[in-house]
């Protein structure tokens, strides 16, 4: 059974077509991931692959964003092979990005300012990674670095790694923080004790460490918030 080629829609309804007649904020995220794998199969259209894609996700772009290539490639959706996935994975960090830049203050003034920059950057992971944002003396950010990629619950943390990078950077000041997958903001013992090694390490070198957060799609723990350094 083939279906309707898109060349056959009507033009305000073909994606590309209503993208340059109504503009990209029309176009559903199904249309606009349509566009980018270009072409459906015999039995579904473009748009009607990317609904697929989609619905493995629940309908959320977070959830996509957090796929690798291999991820993508494994929902085993017909019309989607290895280009087409590297094209939607290279689609996805782009707008993750544009997201950070945009989150991104050069000088960190609050646990807010910390929280909204770094959750831009990896919420959207599905595995749990650790991450170290480097700062100086005026709190502004030389550089930030993910340490440690973990499974979907833990993380392993090298405190040695971290003050080398530290000292590298010529940082006085640091941040960690690592995602929650799950959603639930609540620290571990597992999140104390790295806290509490790193912290001991950074005082050691006369590093000052300004917070642990701990961030997630449904928003973020400050361990100094919390009075907890």
């Amino acid at each position: 059974m083939s279906v309707t080629s898109i060349k056959n829609w009507a033009e305000d309804d073909r994606p590309r077509e209503k993208l340059l007649l109504k503009g990209k904020s029309s176009l559903s995220d199904a249309e606009l991931i349509a566009i980018i794998i270009n072409n459906g199969t015999k039995e579904a259209s473009a748009v009607q692959v990317a609904q697929k894609l989609l619905a493995s996700c629940d309908n959320q772009l977070q959830k996509l964003a957090g796929l690798t290539v291999k991820d993508i490639q494994g929902l085993k959706i017909k019309g989607i092979g290895e280009a087409k996935s590297v094209a939607i994975a290279a689609a996805l960090e782009l707008g993750i990005r544009r997201e950070v830049i945009s989150k991104k203050k050069e000088t960190i003034r609050t646990s807010e300012d910390a929280a909204a920059f770094l959750q831009a950057q990896f919420q959207h992971y599905a595995e749990e990674v650790f991450v170290v944002v480097f700062l100086n003396t005026g709190n502004k950010i030389i550089h930030y670095e993910i340490v440690s990629h973990g499974g979907h619950s833990a993380t392993i943390v090298d405190t040695k790694v971290i003050m080398k990078k530290a000292l590298q950077q010529n940082a006085t000041k640091l941040i960690i923080s690592h995602n929650h997958p799950s959603g639930n903001l609540q620290p571990s013992k597992a999140d104390d004790s790295v806290t509490q090694k790193i912290q001991e390490a950074a005082r050691l070198l006369d590093i000052e460490m300004l917070d642990h957060i701990i961030v997630s799609d449904m928003g973020y723990y400050s361990y100094g918030d919390e009075g907890r350094l």
